[in-house]
């Protein structure tokens, strides 16, 4: 088996990379609520799909490259959705909110798609796979979500959302491979897929349909 991509040490929750992956369940969480909200749901189902959201992808990434699932081997990243439904449930009705899901939404896309690479590169799966499990991570709770209130699918939509977590993660990914520090390679992917992101929410950005008629 070849060196891991990353250190294995980069992604304990004590480290500050770890540390934001807190911060990106957090996000992820909160889009739950806020799809909930949007559906007028109580707040036991604010709960449910904040935590579908925020640990769906991980929990994914980590069943197929064989490492215990996160959030089962520390209760902290369940309490961090139960706070974020709570928050978003106390905020109640404000005309903006569901502008926020779409800006969370882009954080939550370009944070997990460099989390999730850097956590299969730490359990030493291939640069390729590192980039799978990245837009994994980042996409599949978004889906679900979807999914559950019955909103059309990140994948369905010809706006840019997997493009960007795709680049969170190939950048990182390609940045380490160039021998580029996690934490500088972390936070310059990021930037990129949120970037990329906000770009399609602000200009329209979107990928080219497949050409034909109608």
């Amino acid at each position: 088996m070849s060196a891991p991509l990353v250190d294995p040490a980069i992604t304990d929750p004590q480290t500050v990379l770890g540390a934001l992956d807190f911060a990106g369940v957090a996000v992820f969480a909160a889009t739950g609520a806020l799809a909930a909200a949007r559906e007028k749901h109580d707040l036991v189902t604010f709960v449910f799909f904040a935590a579908i959201t925020g640990v769906g992808g991980g929990t994914l990434r980590d069943l197929l490259i064989g490492v215990p699932v996160f959030w089962v081997q520390d209760w902290r990243y369940v309490a961090v959705c139960v706070a974020a439904a709570v928050a978003i449930w106390m905020l109640g009705r404000r005309p903006w909110r569901f502008r926020l899901l779409l800006w969370l939404d882009a954080l939550g896309l370009s944070a997990y798609g460099v989390l999730g690479a850097a956590k299969a590169g730490a359990a030493g799966a291939t640069p390729l796979i590192c980039i799978v499990m990245g837009a994994l991570t980042a996409c599949v709770g978004g889906i679900v979500r979807d999914l559950l209130a019955g909103q059309p699918s990140i994948l369905l939509r010809r706006e840019i959302t997997v493009s960007a977590a795709l680049l969170a993660a190939s950048l990182f990914v390609g940045l380490r491979l160039v021998g580029i520090d996690p934490w500088p390679a972390a936070v310059v992917a990021a930037v990129a897929g949120f970037g990329l992101r906000a770009g399609a929410l602000l200009w329209g950005w979107s990928l080219p349909a497949f050409p034909g008629r109608d």
